[in-house]
């Protein structure tokens, strides 16, 4: 059957923006559906070593690299009060023979590299139409638009969020939990240099973690109860910028809050399924979960990666029927280790049991005297899978000694 559209991509954010770059260069023709975003979000995205290699094969990332800060040490600080407290752990990107882990790129610049690159993409029709109705059949995938215009593609991709109207539409489920946490998100100037390094400070109530950016500046993700984000975000910028820099032990001097603090509950959610028939799920339509260990959009990127594999590797060939059941085969593992990770991390700060924080402590402890450890740590982190694929190396190097 003809279509239109070889791939209809639903969501317009950075993943559904990268999607169809990246479906349109591997020689799809692709629709581009969904209003574009507000530019409001003052986040930031850290994008690691694998995902800025596929940045610079898509061509994206000489235009963005100018606008980054380079993340080349990652240092973790117990910032409790508890009994048991773990040692400082500093992951140094030169251990793993890198310049950088990855570079801190904020959103909005992110944002403006993606839509013009999609923008001069030759292979991308761009709709800002909302995508009101989405029937998946066997032989396709038709899109009824807000305007009243229907588009037919072969294969759609949904990146329209946590509440996806298109695994909505595939009939996939999702499990959903959340956090008694908030994430305060905000960027600062500060006195001192930052000298490309990441502070993660551990507190009762979760991560405060600090992010270079280019300069002498930081964003900052403060993750706290509830009722105390109410009270950080009610301060005046001069009160505000006192508690970040008492928090951060005034390691990089004064600090100066810039205006737009936001605060974004905490919550996780997955998809039953990440694909199905003829649509995948990716970014926030097949998994969410809170802002630590720099997961978010590098999962993403895995996610349009594994659907490269699948949908461009025939070349011209006609998109098979069962392509999102084979997107859905490929991804649940990776998916579902990071999740639990993430999940299990965030837990364990928040919790008061001793046996808890004794593996907790522990296992930081290990990770600051075993060298090889960390390095595994370091590889897996920055590309799932380099870090196994050292394991038999790392073992013969310790057999000879």
């Amino acid at each position: 059957m003809s279509h239109e559209f070889d791939i209809a991509v639903i969501g317009a954010g950075p993943a559904g923006q990268i999607a169809a770059i990246a479906m349109a260069r591997g020689g799809r023709k692709v629709v581009l559906v969904g209003p574009a975003p507000d530019g409001s979000d003052r986040r930031t995205t850290a994008l690691m070593d694998q995902s800025l290699a596929m940045m610079e094969r898509l061509g994206l990332w000489q235009e963005l690299r100018g606008r980054t800060a380079p993340l080349q040490v990652m240092q973790i600080i117990d910032g409790t009060n508890r009994l048991l407290r773990a040692p400082t752990v500093a992951f140094r990107s030169a251990e793993i023979g890198l310049e950088a882990f990855g570079y801190n790129i904020p959103n909005s610049a992110l944002l403006e590299t993606l839509s013009k690159a999609v923008a001069a993409e030759p292979l991308i029709t761009r709709n800002t139409s909302a995508a009101d109705t989405i029937h998946i059949g066997t032989d396709g995938v038709t899109i009824g638009l807000s305007g009243g215009e229907l588009v037919e593609a072969a294969f759609a991709i949904g990146a329209d969020g946590r509440r996806s109207n298109t695994r909505e539409s595939a009939g996939v489920g999702v499990k959903t939990w959340s956090y008694p946490q908030t994430a305060v998100v905000m960027n600062f100037a500060h006195t001192l240099p930052h000298q490309n390094i990441s502070t993660e400070f551990h507190t009762e109530s979760g991560p405060f973690t600090q992010v270079p950016l280019p300069g002498q500046r930081s964003s900052l993700v403060w993750v706290v109860a509830p009722p105390e984000a109410e009270r950080l975000t009610s301060l005046s910028a001069e009160q505000l910028s006192a508690e970040v820099e008492t928090r951060m032990q005034s390691m990089l001097g004064k600090v100066s809050v810039d205006d737009g603090v936001q605060a974004w509950p905490l919550s996780g959610m997955t998809a039953k399924r990440y694909g199905k028939g003829r649509a995948a799920f990716v970014g926030e339509a097949g998994h969410a979960f809170p802002p630590i260990g720099a997961q978010g959009l590098n999962l993403s990127l895995r996610d349009i990666a594994a659907l490269e594999d699948i949908l461009i590797d025939g070349g011209s060939a006609p998109i098979a029927a069962d392509s999102g059941d084979r997107f859905d085969r490929k991804r649940r593992l990776d998916i579902a280790s990071r999740t639990a990770s993430v999940d299990l991390l965030n837990r364990s700060l928040l919790s008061d049991l001793l046996p808890v924080q004794m593996l907790r402590a522990a296992g930081l402890q290990v990770l600051a005297s075993l060298g090889p450890l960390r390095n595994l740590v370091m590889q897996e982190g920055v590309a799932p899978g380099r870090g196994l694929k050292s394991l038999p190396s790392l073992l013969r190097k310790k057999v000879g000694r």
